[in-house]
């Protein structure tokens, strides 16, 4: 559990795998990890066959893990009425609900580790890393080939530098960025969901078939949002549900993780707007979990925290400046709101990457990723140095691998050969097409397993719920 005091207590670590289909031309095992914090790397072995293509299947025994606290590793636990009442106080709106706030963290901090063990204080990246170290020993690996996406690559960027000579070859999708401090993290996020949303609704603007064209997408968010705040949008039910302005905030988070959703978001706004029953099913309300590994992660591994409400007052106010029709990032807000006063220690807190020894890496990011920005990615890869090629889909996004023939092409190429693309590749944006194509998508026939995965629909890197 605690790997400075690596006689001491253990816990069992779920593993999957996937075993190549051609064993005669097995090149090893690569290790995947779909993000969260929270998501199965177990699960995403199981649906290696429909999720990765026939080259990866035959070449590699795709070996998937629970990181510790997660799904069969040992979860991490926490009471119900805490979380929800987190829930409830996530986005204050002075000092007193502030430090209820603050107060309420600190509960639903205490109860996770109550109720899970001491596994609770030890949920780092930099352990997951070490964890993964393990595996590759009990694999008797070695070198390990790596397929990480979404938070997924903070592991990977982190087993790097920690561990250059057992990499034989690591790709990094839709990165995260553990260099930033908190106003840097908010302001990345907050524009990366500007950005999606902006290009939503230029789509809309050109696409005939859009339920909102010929209505300026913008101003019809903003106007919601306003709506919202003033307490003057509902959807219909017994009684009539007010709709809060983080929760417009969010459907618009969501929409930008896969541009095949943007029919049915598109005319999910216009329900919202005209007030249709239609509209209560976007806003379905999310049971809390029980098992609730995601704060453990994030406050262990992000120092996030404001001295107090006017500092985080003043953060929205700049933020609305940078984005100014969708505000901030649900998902970045709440990631910092969620860490005020967790009780856990900042123990693998923010710096850059020292990556130094490793053969080439290959990340790539989408161009308008709402979850992890492009800015993102291109920092880690100036982080790394000579060590990274960075690969940018100009298209919209969360897991390109899904989103992009040619980064997927790129991708299996560079696993399977070790032959790169060109560092600074541009793979060109697809766009959905029409209502009768809304449910194809470019993962030519793969199925993206990250909404299953990690519970997209409640805001992720992903976010697992």
């Amino acid at each position: 559990m605690d790997w400075k005091r690596p006689k001491g207590a253990t816990f069992e670590l779920a593993l999957a795998r996937h075993r190549a289909t051609d064993p005669a031309r097995r090149i090893g095992s690569l290790l995947v990890n779909p993000g969260g914090p929270g998501g199965s790397g177990v699960d995403f072995a199981f649906r290696a066959p429909d999720s990765f293509s026939p080259e990866l299947l035959e070449r590699f025994d795709i070996v998937g893990f629970d990181p510790r606290g997660v799904g069969r590793s040992n979860p991490v636990v926490c009471d119900r009425d805490r979380v929800n009442a987190q829930n409830a106080l996530l986005y204050p709106d002075g000092a007193a609900s502030f430090a209820a706030l603050r107060a309420a963290n600190r509960a639903l901090g205490e109860s996770c580790r109550d109720l899970t063990g001491p596994l609770a204080d030890h949920m780092d990246t930099g352990s997951v890393v070490r964890d993964m170290e393990a595996i590759r020993a009990g694999l008797g690996e070695k070198r390990i080939s790596y397929y990480g996406v979404s938070y997924g690559t903070a592991v990977g960027q982190q087993y790097a530098e920690r561990y250059p000579h057992r990499v034989r070859a690591m790709t990094l999708d839709s990165n995260m960025d553990h260099s930033l401090g908190a106003w840097g993290f908010q302001k990345t996020e907050a524009v990366g969901v500007e950005e999606s949303y902006g290009q939503f609704a230029d789509w809309c603007a050109r696409t005939p078939s859009c339920a909102l064209h010929g209505r300026d997408a913008r101003a019809l968010f903003d106007s919601l949002y306003k709506r919202a705040e003033a307490g003057e949008l509902v959807v219909p039910g017994d009684p009539p549900q007010p709709v809060a302005p983080w929760e417009v905030q969010t459907i618009a988070h969501r929409s930008g993780y896969d541009p095949a959703s943007w029919f049915d978001f598109a005319q999910a706004l216009a329900d919202l707007d005209a007030g249709a029953p239609a509209a209560a099913r976007m806003l379905r309300k999310y049971g809390a979990p029980m098992e609730y590994p995601f704060n453990s992660v994030m406050c262990q591994d992000y120092d996030l925290g404001v001295d107090s409400y006017r500092t985080l007052a003043r953060f929205q106010r700049e933020l609305g400046r940078l984005a100014p029709v969708t505000r901030f990032s649900p998902l970045g807000w709440t990631v910092q709101t969620g860490c005020q006063g967790w009780p856990s220690e900042v123990s693998n807190p923010q710096r850059r990457l020292d990556v130094d020894g490793t053969p080439p890496i290959l990340l790539t990011n989408s161009r308008y990723d709402p979850a992890t920005p492009h800015s993102w990615g291109a920092n880690a890869a100036r982080q790394i140095g000579r060590e990274a090629v960075f690969l940018t889909y100009d298209g919209v996004g969360h897991g390109d691998y899904w989103l992009s023939p040619c980064a997927r092409d790129a991708i299996d190429t560079y696993l399977v050969t070790l032959k790169t693309p060109r560092d600074g590749t541009h793979c060109p944006a697809i766009w959905p097409a029409g209502p009768s194509a809304q449910r194809q998508s470019p993962s030519g026939g793969l199925v993206n397993p990250l909404p299953e995965l990690l519970g997209t629909g409640t805001g992720t890197y992903g976010r697992a719920g």
